[in-house]
């Protein structure tokens, strides 16, 4: 199926605002919580939330809740446009995955 201009407009556009675009490069590479985000982000969690949610609308991130928990990855398997472009995105340096791994949801 063919992804309208439009539609790839709007997903640009949504990655055009620089935390939205760290999200999704941290979700490139493994699932996280919320509180994972609000960590490395150093921001709110209502904040945090606003923006999945935006991702979430727009088809670009799924939810998985795991207990009391929800789990966010990206979902851009039927998005080559956005594959592409976010592979060259910077990954996680051995600092920011030492806190992820270190981290507990509380």
């Amino acid at each position: 199926m063919m992804i309208s201009i439009e539609e790839m407009a709007e997903q640009f556009k949504l990655l055009g605002d620089k935390t939205r675009l760290k999200m999704v490069s941290l979700l490139s590479q493994q699932q996280m919580c919320v509180c994972h985000l609000v960590e490395l982000l150093q921001s709110t969690q209502p904040n945090i939330s606003q923006h999945l949610r935006k991702l979430k609308d727009a088809g670009l991130v799924v939810e998985e809740r795991r207990g009391q928990w929800i789990y966010y990855s990206l979902s851009i398997e039927d998005k080559p446009h956005l594959k592409d472009a976010i592979e060259y995105l910077p990954k996680v340096g051995e600092e920011e995955q030492g806190k992820i791994n270190a981290m507990m949801c509380e």
